[in-house]
This record gives C-alpha cells, structure tokens and sequence, in this order.
C-alpha cells in the first residue's frame, strides 16, 4: 500500500486488492441508488472531521471513498466486476487479447481455461504474482521475447484545508511512500478541485511508466466567512444606536482590518458590497471577488429605567 501523509493528516492508499461492495456494505446487484446511499451515509459516519486524530476513521474514509468513486461509475463498474483490481488495465489486456485472440481458439474461450469468456471467475484461482504471470502468457511473446509494458495504478487522496488556507498561496509537504514531497498549493484552489502530480502513482510493470497521483482538496467551512464561488459573505453586528444614528464600523476580512461607514437609520438585514475584498480568483494574480456584508442590527438589553422611560418617550413622540 501506499503511504500519503502531510503535517496534519495521514492518508493511505491501499493497493492491495479492495473488495468495494463489502467497503460499502451493499450486494453486487446492487442499484446506483443503494451505492448513493451506502455512501453517504458511511462517509458521514467515518468523515475526519466527525472522528479527529483517528487514523483508522481516516483510512475507513479513504476506502469508501475510492470504493465509491469506481461503483458510482457505471463505466467503471463494469471493468471493476470484470478485472477486479486489475480493473485499470482493463482497457490494455482488451487491446492485447483482440490482438491476439486469433492464437486462443477465437473470441469466447481460451485453450486450456475452460472455454470461459473473460469474465470475473476466471481470475478466482490466481494470486496477485500468479495473475500477472497468466497475462504475460496470454498477452506477452510467447516465444520468449520481451515482455508486455504496463503503466503503474493510479493513487487517490485528499487533503482538507481551511478556507484561509486556500486564500493565500502556501506549501505542503507530503510523504509519498516514504519520499518527500513538496507540493504548492495556489491561492483560490476551491472545495472538490483534484490537481494530478505525474508520476507519483504505483510504479510501472516490466519498466512501464508509473502511475499519477491525483488529490482532491476538501476545504472545512469557516466560522466567519462563506464561500460563494470568488466571492466571501458574512455577517456584522451593529448595535442599535449605530444603526439609527450612522458612524464607524471595523471589520476583519482576510485582507486585514476594514474600518466601513454606516449610513443613519440603516436597517436590519441591509446588505453592502466590498468590491475586490473577496477571494483570490484561482491561478489569476492580484484578482479577487467581492466580500457582501449583511448588517445584523443588536437590540440593547440589560436596560435601566431611565433608559427605558427614554425609549418609551421616544415611542411616545413617534405617535
């Protein structure tokens, strides 16, 4: 298997053979809908951020989302429950035995295996070295000469982010099976955005190249601030005077310290734009949405009598 890890999180890719229906708990019969809902559901049960600082919720987490990410796939269904674990290559050995299906006794059997089409059984007896050695004899130079390239599997993982991380553009440090990797990561990488390092998947067979690792950016939602595409909203409180009379507000946006005007008699709910002061736009230098600020306007409590005969005067002139 494989090993990603990074200052906060370890992931770990598992190459050995995964059985995805069992991952996600539901029959090989199953329907898209039952694969939708087993994994929603045990995504939310194994999320990192309902189980921090659980390496095994982690590595639960990464299998049912690979699991998901093949079953979810009808395409790749169908090359999964024909290929297993070999489902990648699937595209390769069928190249390979329409090249040389004329030399096996046609399209529906091969000599020597029962006649069988090439269909999930017909793997059942073979151990992962002994699966590779039975390609080679079916795909390879049967008469000795070099043997067939195959391209190294592809990895898959996450790595989950703050939103004020993904403002500025910063580096991580991963460990790919025990190598070091520095990888930059650019200001404005959005939530679910998959960037593809080349050649740091599994290595290739029989000097093959290796595979690709791709990672999926899981950005946590931020206390203060919501994300709209390049744009960042939030809430201000103004008390009560403020809004009936105006003046001075400051404010903390990602950028530092705003101080805002607030115009006399400014009602709950009124909504302001800051031009430029949202998000980075990615890959795009020193361009950035907007920042839309919603007024949230306090009532005063804990009031004294003088302050709330004030008020009733003023409840009182207003009529």
């Amino acid at each position: 298997m494989a090993k990603i890890l990074c200052s906060r999180h370890i992931y770990t890719i598992h190459m050995a053979f995964i059985d995805y229906y069992k991952v996600l708990g539901v029959d090989k019969k199953a329907s898209q809908d039952d694969i939708k809902k087993a994994y929603r559901k045990l995504a939310r049960k194994h999320h990192p951020d309902m189980n921090p600082n659980d390496k095994e919720a982690q590595i639960k987490f990464q299998q049912i989302n690979e699991a998901n990410e093949v079953l979810s796939d009808p395409e790749k269904r169908k090359k999964y429950d024909a290929y297993g674990e070999h489902w990648q290559h699937a595209d390769q050995y069928e190249k390979a035995k329409q090249q040389q299906g004329a030399g096996f006794g046609g399209q529906q059997g091969y000599g020597g295996f029962g006649g069988q089409g090439f269909g999930e059984q017909d793997f059942g007896d073979f151990s992962e070295g002994q699966f590779s050695d039975f390609f080679e004899s079916l795909f390879g130079n049967r008469t000795g000469g070099s043997r067939r390239k195959f391209r190294g599997q592809d990895y898959n993982a996450e790595l989950h982010i703050s939103l004020r991380d993904a403002y500025i553009t910063h580096q991580h440090t991963l460990s790919v099976n025990d190598k070091q990797l520095r990888i930059t990561i650019p200001a404005g990488i959005a939530n679910g955005q998959v960037i593809k390092l080349k050649g740091h998947g599994a290595p290739g067979g029989n000097g093959g190249p290796n595979g690709d690792l791709y990672i999926t950016f899981v950005i946590a939602e931020d206390p203060v601030f919501k994300r709209v595409d390049n744009d960042l909203y939030m809430n201000v409180d103004l008390d009560l005077y403020t809004a009936i009379l105006g003046g001075d507000v400051t404010i903390d946006t990602l950028s530092g310290k705003i101080k805002l005007k607030v115009k006399p008699e400014t009602q709950n709910g009124t909504k302001a734009r800051l031009k430029g002061k949202g998000f980075p736009v990615y890959k795009q230098e020193n361009v950035f949405g907007d920042l839309i600020i919603t007024y949230s306007i306090l009532l005063p409590t804990n009031l004294t009598e003088a302050q709330k005969e004030l008020f009733r005067q003023l409840a009182a002139s207003s009529h």
